[in-house]
């Protein structure tokens, strides 16, 4: 198994645990992200592993409810991730031509996390996120340039209703580093 796809898997872990602990009554618990409620967040975390099995034309089915949903959104992409064709197929992203499995890596595993602190703080879960995610996603997010960051901060720019990331949120200097990146993707911690 090559290094993305374990980051891939042991981040799908982590959501799927999120994601199974939600408790009935609370897919419909406001989230971080200000348009979205609990189911919502799974819902965007499903479309857009949809999105990435586009490119080698595999397709998603609809699922009867979020756990559901994620677990077969996330059994595609292991297929995608374990089929050296499937995965080094290159396609346009916005970042550039990427190979499928960077483009997993960049956009729906590091998804996986940040979504997994927005699903914990909406169902009242644990929201820490592993040192280890959080330096390596605070280290790529600071190297995106600033106009690459500012299309990513301005709602409909990748389309109709994608908003990438908020406007950063100031957090306190000595802030964690969770915070601060939490801050920086436009998150209130």
């Amino acid at each position: 198994m090559g290094e993305i796809a374990e980051r891939y898997r042991r981040r799908a872990d982590a959501f799927e645990r999120k994601v199974a602990a939600v408790q009935p009554d609370q897919w419909e618990n406001q989230s971080p992200c200000e348009r979205w409620t609990a189911r919502d967040v799974v819902d965007h975390v499903v479309t857009m592993h949809a999105a990435m099995l586009s490119p080698v034309a595999r397709k998603l089915e609809p699922a009867a409810d979020p756990l559901t949903a994620f677990q077969e959104a996330r059994a595609a992409i292991e297929d995608v991730l374990d089929d050296p064709v499937a995965a080094l197929t290159e396609a346009d992203t916005p970042a550039g031509t990427l190979t499928t499995e960077q483009h997993i890596d960049q956009v729906v595993s590091d998804d996986l996390v940040i979504h997994g602190w927005d699903l914990a703080r909406a169902t009242g879960q644990d929201e820490t996120i592993d040192p280890v995610e959080v330096e390596r996603l605070w280290t790529a997010a600071v190297a995106v340039p600033p106009e690459l960051m500012a299309k990513f901060r301005t709602p409909g720019a990748f389309g109709e209703g994608i908003e990438v990331y908020g406007p950063e949120v100031p957090v306190p200097p000595e802030a964690t580093l969770q915070d601060r990146l939490l801050g920086y993707l436009g998150r209130r911690p």
